[in-house]
C-alpha cells in the first residue's frame, strides 16, 4: 500500500512540476525585449506603395521572441493625427490584436480589439509579410497613444 502511494505522489508531483514548467516556457520563457534602433523602427505603409516609412514614434516599448513570429507586441505614442495618418498611410483590414504575455502590462489586446471595433482606434499596415505569412500591423488611438502586433495575413495557413 505504501509503494502505491508513493507512486501516485510521484505522479502527482510530476505532474505538478511539467505544468509549471509548460506555463513558464510559454509565458516568460521566449520573450525579449525589442531595441528600436536605426533600422528596427516603427514604420507604416503609404497609400500606393508597397515600401513603408519610418514614422515618429516615442516611448517604444516591445517584445519578441524567435519561437514565434506572431509573439511581437509593442507600445509607443506619436505625435501623427489619426486624420494625418489615414491619408497617408494604407488602413489595415480586419485587424485582430493578438494577447500578450500578462506582465508586458502596456498591450492589452481586448482593450484594443474593442476600440478597433467602435472605430475609436485605426489600423494601419505597418509592414506586409515581415515574415511569410505575417504582416505587421498598428494601431493608433486619437491620443497617440499606438500599439503594434503581428498578424497572419488574410488567406495565409489556418487564417481565413
Amino acid at each position: 500500500m505504501n509503494a502505491g502511494k508513493l507512486a501516485a505522489g510521484g505522479l502527482v508531483v510530476t505532474g505538478i512540476a511539467a505544468g509549471a514548467l509548460m506555463y513558464w516556457l510559454q509565458v516568460y520563457a521566449f520573450y525579449q525585449p525589442v531595441a528600436f534602433g536605426p533600422g528596427n523602427e516603427i514604420r507604416l505603409t503609404p497609400i500606393g506603395s508597397t515600401i513603408p516609412e519610418v514614422i515618429v514614434a516615442d516611448e517604444v516599448e516591445g517584445i519578441d521572441a524567435e519561437s514565434s513570429p506572431l509573439r511581437f507586441r509593442a507600445c509607443f505614442s506619436t505625435p501623427l493625427s489619426q486624420a494625418m495618418l489615414s491619408e497617408t498611410y494604407q488602413i489595415y483590414d480586419n485587424p485582430v490584436p493578438l494577447n500578450g504575455p500578462g506582465w508586458f502590462a502596456c498591450y492589452r489586446a481586448p482593450e484594443i480589439g474593442a476600440a478597433l471595433e467602435k472605430g475609436e482606434a485605426l489600423a494601419f499596415l505597418s509592414e506586409q509579410g515581415i515574415h511569410p505569412g505575417v504582416d505587421r500591423v498598428v494601431a493608433v488611438f486619437p491620443d497617440g497613444r499606438a500599439f503594434a502586433w503581428h498578424q497572419l495575413q488574410p488567406g495565409a495557413e489556418g487564417n481565413p
